[in-house]
């Protein structure tokens, strides 16, 4: 078994879209370096296991909550719960993602509403509460998307919403700056999740991945942990690309 250092011991960490995916690979990491945890999600039914692998990654305490991080009151109270739970709100990272596929002009004003409430304001309605109660040395790390960048046919609305949110990263690392925090975002290309396989870009050949192409939710986890450690204390207001060095040839 891999024996990690512990950067994150006894510091709390909540993840938004923690049951599973990247959001999942980054709680057993954080785990596995000494962090209590609480992992936010849309769906309860996937908590039992989550919440074993993270036990079984070395966590002494870790905790699921039921959230809509759409929702600012369910956000507001998820945090308030792990206030009173765990204690101090030191890290966020922010992984819950949504993704539909559609030209622009079939989009309806309700799935843009949808897709830029879980992918933007979410992350909105976190950062307000981790600049409100975090402590000084505290951390947040978006997960944005390479799509912030230079995108493909058929997700403006999620493009969109994470060139925004890495806009949004800024922001909180200037306005967090005077309280002691970080804000930092990863910009991740084709990760090894249902997300990636559901692009029917990839189905019509539109978008074309080589093995090289692809990335595993760990690839991203890695990266997530480097920037919400104190080995990146002078790394603020950035956007880290883990991609594999695809960007480049988009």
């Amino acid at each position: 078994m891999v024996k990690f250092a512990q950067r994150f011991e006894n510091r709390n960490v909540l993840i938004t879209g923690g049951l599973g995916g990247i959001g999942l690979a980054c709680a057993k990491r954080f785990a596995a370096e000494g962090a209590h945890l609480a992992l936010v999600d849309f769906r309860p039914d996937r908590d039992a296991e989550a919440l074993a692998a993270c036990r079984a990654a070395g966590a002494s305490q870790v905790v699921a909550l039921c959230c809509d991080v759409s929702d600012e009151g369910q956000v507001q109270a998820a945090c308030a719960s792990v206030r009173d739970s765990l204690g101090a709100l030191d890290i966020v990272v922010n992984t819950a993602g949504l993704m539909l596929f559609k030209p622009l002009e079939a989009f309806t004003g309700e799935e843009w509403q949808r897709l830029l409430g879980v992918n933007l304001l979410g992350p909105v309605y976190f950062t307000r509460e981790w600049l409100r109660h975090a402590a000084p040395g505290g951390a947040m790390v978006n997960i944005a998307s390479v799509h912030a960048s230079m995108t493909t046919p058929l997700v403006a609305p999620y493009a969109a919403a994470k060139a925004a949110l890495l806009s949004l990263t800024r922001s909180a690392a200037i306005e967090g700056r005077a309280k002691g925090l970080r804000a930092n975002a990863v910009l991740p290309g084709a990760i090894d999740t249902p997300m990636l396989w559901a692009n029917p870009n990839l189905e019509s050949g539109a978008e074309v991945l080589s093995a090289q192409d692809i990335g595993t939710p760990d690839d991203v986890a890695a990266a997530v942990l480097f920037l919400a450690s104190d080995e990146a204390r002078f790394v603020n207001g950035t956007g880290l690309e883990v991609s594999g060095g695809r960007l480049a040839r988009l």
